[in-house]
């Protein structure tokens, strides 16, 4: 007997084959044991089996649970005095180079006491989840001292603790320099540290599932992070890049050498980079609340990560700077009228993509027996509204591990 059959529901299985690229299973049922998905069929199909709880969908559209893939989810205080400073016509760089940006965020973090620290995180993370998010990246970087770094991944852990949501952290101690460190000896400090001590004790102890780091001229150069990754792989841990956002690094390519598991912004992404991401599996992870907050100009090569079959994931990236976005529906709308993807690119981006971008796939981002039962319904009459509407405020209903949440 299984525990739920879901019925009278069409789903957007995100298998896709040719013609259907979203996977569609229309006038179907699915069952549930264990928190994980046993069969999805056809409604007349799965009638006859038994379960404890039978849930008429009203002919809802089921997709996976959405997957944010990208976000900086824990930090103290905001920083809407740097968008003051943005439509005074300030720029991401200057802000920076005044002790603003990831620096000013750095300060309010470590000012911030525990509580205060996850109660802020925890109401952030809600939102995503009324938005239908059931699995969330959330990145360190606003610590820059090891302890600091492993303060940010246990409140991480913390704020997910009890909550019905799957939670991914990430070690990005590569994020900025601390303020007295960002050239000469002291520079060359502060990464042998992440590279010796932060990445060991961080991985010894089971706190983080990968690194990340951002290679920029306001940050780590391509041969910092270059270390940094070499010790990322020594200590068993997969990588991720914050690359091509302001200008071309030729991170991606770079990261493709290390196996990443996805590149993200990509605004200056070139044909070689594209090309190397497709030779590893390399996700190209888009975040169009970065590129709408800081009034950028050039896109990500979108038609180009098409023509090379680069997978394409859409993420919040929520922060406090430069993307203070919450709502997963409206990233999906950004992700098509900014950027140009399809309706059905963008579901798949917060789906199978980014379950891909976090090496998760096996479990998570699609509506397959085997994978867990993580759902969201929505009551639309068909699934590009969600591509459509601006902010939609969530699915009907939200499942996790089976049980509505």
């Amino acid at each position: 007997m299984w525990d739920r059959l879901l019925t009278d529901c069409h789903v957007a299985t995100m298998v896709a084959s040719p013609g259907n690229p979203l996977g569609l299973f229309p006038n179907a049922a699915i069952g549930i044991s264990d928190g994980r998905i046993v069969r999805v069929g056809k409604r007349t199909e799965l009638a006859g089996f038994r379960a404890k709880e039978v849930t008429p969908c009203g002919g809802a559209w089921v997709t996976p649970g959405l997957v944010d893939c990208h976000t900086h989810l824990v930090f103290g205080g905001t920083r809407a005095n740097e968008h003051a400073m943005r439509r005074a016509g300030a720029t991401y760089e200057e802000i920076a180079r005044a002790g603003g940006g990831i620096a000013s965020t750095v300060r309010a973090t470590r000012e911030a006491g525990a509580d205060e620290l996850r109660d802020q995180s925890r109401r952030r993370l809600h939102a995503l989840m009324r938005g239908g998010v059931t699995t969330v990246e959330i990145k360190s970087g606003y610590g820059l001292d090891t302890a600091a770094e492993i303060r940010l991944l246990n409140a991480a852990k913390a704020i997910g603790r009890d909550e019905p949501v799957r939670i991914v952290p990430t070690l990005l101690a590569a994020h900025a320099f601390p303020p007295k460190a960002k050239e000469g000896p002291a520079r060359e400090a502060y990464v042998k540290m992440i590279v010796e001590e932060m990445i060991p004790s961080v991985a010894r102890a089971g706190l983080a599932t990968s690194v990340d780091a951002f290679c920029e001229n306001i940050a780590f150069t391509p041969a910092e992070v270059e270390r940094v990754f070499t010790s990322a792989r020594a200590n068993g841990l997969p990588v991720r890049l914050h690359a091509e956002q302001l200008s071309n690094q030729h991170g991606a390519a770079m990261a493709a050498s290390y196996k990443a598991l996805s590149a993200d912004h990509l605004e200056h992404l070139d044909p070689l980079g594209a090309r190397a991401m497709a030779a590893t599996g390399t996700v190209a992870v888009l975040l169009p609340g970065a590129f709408y907050a800081l009034q950028e100009t050039k896109k990500p090569p979108v038609q180009l990560l098409r023509d090379a079959g680069v997978p394409i994931a859409i993420a919040t990236d929520c922060n406090p700077g430069t993307s203070p976005v919450l709502n997963p529906q409206l990233i999906m709308n950004m992700a098509c009228t900014l950027f140009g993807l399809t309706p059905e690119e963008a579901i798949a981006g917060m789906t199978v993509n980014a379950a891909r971008a976090l090496g998760l796939a096996h479990d998570i981002g699609t509506v397959e027996a085997g994978k867990a039962a993580d759902l969201c319904l929505w009551g639309v009459g068909e699934l590009t509204e969600l591509g459509y509407w601006i902010g939609l405020p969530g699915p009907d209903r939200r499942i996790f591990a089976g049980l509505d949440s």
